[in-house]
Order: structure tokens, then C-alpha cells, then sequence
């Protein structure tokens, strides 16, 4: 193996997650490294796509590489996928009748129960709205109506549906109250009612003690896809990529797919915490984002105990449940734990993606026996016996600065060991990544991806990371 493939091996196991032999083969036979679209999961499962305040279209797990914080540790949800931005007279909120969960695991036994942050939210009716028995949430820059430039004083008259939330940090069974009564950021409406979106959003950026930040509100959704070729059957815009043209981390050659979430925003959950609050003193964390609701308003197939809350929506590494998973087993498999994953794997060792992708393509891809999958996605070592589905991070690799990250991560050169599946950060192009492990070495080699190089809005090198919505007045879904 020449020098650079040994070096792009090196990298790749310092991530701490077994590629295996798949692994192997992707960087003795690639050449150049790969970029292109980022992805997770929106819509993902039959029962939970008519839920949108409880349906986790992104997680995020990662170390800062804000300047100065690289020894914190971001974890970041998003739910209400594809929110259109002019939705009014409503606009998009969290449920107050949902738990949103962060839920790590410290120890490596595969059970995400050694400390979690709770969020819930409650509504307020509020203000001019509320005096006038008004028929609108926002209201503003008009007439006698300030516009809203504050979540609370002066400035925040016009702010007539206003969300709180508390957060609770769960340690085994003890469980304290780390924020109480924040001010949610709401969607962006518009110019005219909220004249400097970003100032107001800034003020939905809360410092806690010990060195903590939340953050909830309203972002850009930084998922971009060419969703319609992909689902077509993988009918993409360009079957045969131009194999001379670099594919580095900030290329944007000759981009042929359509971005289909291009316009469109999302309800995001942030928190940064000190690492060592949450690593308990492991090398290696695994985490999972999940939503609850209460057990008497859940239709699921999973038994359960009679518990208060029922999960109805888990995600870890992207992708799981919209492309591995079986459409009999998808709400299923939402309503279990992630250390319950032994009763699907199958699913992991012989892909239907992978079978679909030779069918489509006429490339041989690794359809059976997939144990590589198996340890990628389900184990902190091959040698592990227990399988849990978690996003790993590990806490010993420096986080790569933002303007020098690589989409394609472990594929890309140089190779970006910072990035998924060594957690996973927003520029991550978890799609084409996803497509050319599952698919194999023919799919590195031939660079089989949806062609959408970048997103169309950027994110941001500082916490919670995300880009500013679209508003609602201005909001554009063409293709950038």
C-alpha cells in the first residue's frame, strides 16, 4: 500500500470505530477524497413522518471547534424537518407534551443511561396578542406595534406565543436542574416583525453554570439532499461523475443535483458542555437523541412498562433508520433502545441499500455477511459482543477548525479523522459517505453520491452552530 493510503489508514483507526476489511479496501482504492451532500433523517419511519415536533431529522455530537472551546463537547437536535417558513398564523414550535432527550453512555456497555439532559417546554399567551385576543402568534412593525426585537422587556410586546423550557441533568438517579424558564428563539416570520433575526436569535444563546450553553430555537435546516433523485431509485442527475475533478473539502465543481430542502428550516435543541462533565473520564462516548411522549397518547408495537413517557423517535448515526432499517420494523425500531439493536441486525449484515445500489448501478456491492457495517455502527471494538446503536465520538482526537474541514471525512484528502463517524458535525456529507461504505470499494471508486456539494444557507464556526432560518416573507426553495 503506498504512503498516503498508509496515512489515510492511520487516521481512519484513530477514530476509534472498526471500518474492518470495508475500511481497508475504501482507502486502498480511492485515489482522491470525496465531498458532497449532508443528510440524516426527515420522514424517516411511517408513524413518527405525522409527528413533526417529535420526528429528530438531525443529531449532532461533537468536540467545539469554536476557537478557544475545544474542550467542550456539542450536542445538537433538530426536529420539525422541512419547516416552511411562511406557515403562519402558527409557525413551528416544540410540543410542550414532548420530552426531548440527549442520552450518552460513558462506560462503554452499550446502554446510553449514564448521564442525559431532559428539555420540556410550556406555552405562554402573551402580550399584545393575548390583550387583543388577536388571531396571530407574531405581531409587529406596524401601525402602533413595536417590532419584536427582544424575547422578554421591551421590544417583546409582539411576541404573543412565547416558549419556555427547563433542562435537567440526569446522572444515574440523580437529577438536577441545570436551567429554568429560558426563552425559546421563534420562527422567523419576517422583516417587517422581527427587522434583526439575528440579533434576536443571539439572545436565545443562554450561559449556565459550570460552563454550559443552551440554546433553542429556530435554524436554517443544514440537511441538503437531492431528496427526489435519491428516492426516484437513485435516479441521479448525473450518472457518471467527471472522475478527473478533485473532490476536496470546499470543491464545488460542476455540482449537479438539486438541493430539495433548499428555503427550508428546522426546530433545533443545542447544548456544549465541559467534556469531562460528561465523558466520566472515558476516552470514548456514545450518545442518541430521543423524543417521548406520554404512554396513553402512543400507538406503538414495542412492549413496554407502564412507564409515564413512551419513546417514540431515537437517532444516532444518520441515515439508520431511512435506509437500513425495514419499513415492517421502522416504528418498531424507534420505539426501542439502542442496546436492543441485536434483534435487527440483519438488517446491518446483509443491507438492502447495498442490494438496491447494485441493482440500480450494475457496480457489485457488498449485499451479505457485512460484519464491517456490524462494528461500525453497533460497536465500540469488533471484539465487543453487546450491539448498540450510538454515535461514537472520541474525545482524544482534536477537533478540525472549521474553514479546514472535510465533508467526506475519513475519505477526503487529507482525511479529516474529527468527522463522522467519529461523531458527527454539520458539514459532515453523511449521504455520499453512507452510499460508499454501504456500497463499497466500486462506489468509492466510481464516487456515487447525489451531486449536492453544498448547503444553501452556511453554518457557522460558533455555537449553536446552525445558520439563521429563512424567513417567511423571503423564503426561496430554488436550487442554489
Amino acid at each position: 500500500m503506498h504512503t498516503a493510503a498508509i496515512e489515510r489508514r492511520r487516521l481512519v483507526l484513530l477514530l476509534g470505530l472498526a471500518f474492518g476489511a470495508l475500511a481497508l479496501a475504501l482507502v486502498a482504492a480511492r485515489g482522491t477524497g470525496p465531498e458532497a451532500a449532508q443528510a440524516a433523517s426527515h420522514r424517516e419511519a411511517p408513524l413518527i413522518s405525522l409527528d413533526g415536533p417529535a420526528d429528530i431529522s438531525d443529531f449532532f455530537m461533537f468536540r467545539s471547534y469554536e476557537p478557544g472551546n475545544a474542550d467542550k463537547v456539542a450536542l445538537i437536535m433538530n426536529v420539525n424537518p422541512g419547516s416552511e417558513p411562511s406557515s403562519g398564523p402558527n409557525y413551528w414550535n416544540f410540543d410542550p407534551s414532548v420530552t426531548y432527550e440527549f442520552q450518552i453512555d460513558n462506560d462503554r456497555d452499550g446502554k446510553a443511561d449514564d448521564v442525559s439532559f431532559e428539555i420540556k417546554f410550556r406555552n405562554e399567551i402573551r402580550g399584545t396578542v393575548d390583550d387583543a385576543d388577536l388571531f396571530l402568534s407574531y405581531l409587529g412593525g406596524a401601525g402602533p406595534f413595536p417590532a419584536i426585537t427582544a424575547l422578554d422587556g421591551p421590544g417583546s410586546e409582539g411576541l404573543g406565543l412565547r416558549q419556555r423550557y427547563d433542562v435537567h441533568m440526569v446522572r444515574g438517579h440523580h437529577r438536577t436542574r441545570i436551567a429554568n424558564g429560558k426563552i425559546a428563539v421563534p420562527s422567523n416570520v419576517g422583516p417587517r416583525t422581527m427587522p434583526d433575526y439575528p440579533a434576536l436569535a443571539a439572545q436565545g444563546i443562554h450561559s449556565l453554570a459550570g460552563g454550559i450553553k443552551v440554546f433553542a430555537g429556530q435554524r436554517q435546516d443544514p440537511f441538503y439532499i437531492d431528496l427526489g433523485s435519491v428516492f426516484d431509485t437513485f435516479n441521479f442527475r448525473r450518472p457518471v461523475p467527471v472522475l478527473t475533478e478533485p473532490e476536496d473539502a470546499n470543491d464545488n465543481l460542476n455540482p449537479f443535483g438539486t438541493d430539495m430542502l433548499s428555503g427550508f428550516n428546522v426546530s433545533t435543541i443545542a447544548i456544549e458542555v465541559p467534556a469531562m462533565m460528561i465523558s466520566g473520564g472515558s476516552s470514548v462516548i456514545g450518545a442518541y437523541a430521543s423524543t417521548s411522549r406520554s404512554s396513553e397518547r402512543v400507538n406503538y408495537r414495542a412492549n413496554h412498562d407502564d412507564d409515564d413517557i413512551t419513546q417514540v423517535q431515537r437517532l444516532a448515526n444518520p441515515l439508520i433508520n431511512e435506509t437500513i432499517i425495514g419499513t415492517e420494523d421502522k416504528d418498531e425500531w424507534n420505539a426501542r433502545e439502542p442496546q436492543q439493536e441485536r434483534r435487527f441486525v440483519d438488517y446491518y449484515r446483509n443491507p438492502r441499500l447495498a442490494l438496491a445500489l447494485q441493482l440500480v448501478f450494475g457496480l457489485p456491492a457488498g449485499t451479505t455477511g457485512r460484519e464491517d457495517l456490524v462494528n461500525l455502527l453497533l460497536k465500540y471494538q469488533p471484539s465487543n459482543t453487546r450491539l448498540s446503536e450510538l454515535l461514537r465520538l472520541n474525545l482524544g482526537v482534536e477537533p478540525t477548525p472549521f474553514a479546514a474541514q472535510r465533508r467526506m471525512g475519513p475519505l477526503a484528502t487529507p482525511a479529516d479523522p474529527a468527522a463522522w463517524p467519529n461523531g458527527r458535525r454539520p458539514k459532515d456529507d453523511v449521504t455520499d459517505i453512507a452510499v460508499r461504505v454501504v456500497g463499497g470499494p466500486n462506489y468509492v471508486a466510481n464516487r456515487i453520491g447525489d451531486g449536492v456539494n453544498t448547503d444553501d444557507r452556511p453554518t457557522t464556526a460558533s455555537f449553536p452552530f446552525l445558520g439563521t432560518p429563512d424567513d417567511g416573507r423571503n423564503r426561496n426553495h430554488d436550487n442554489p
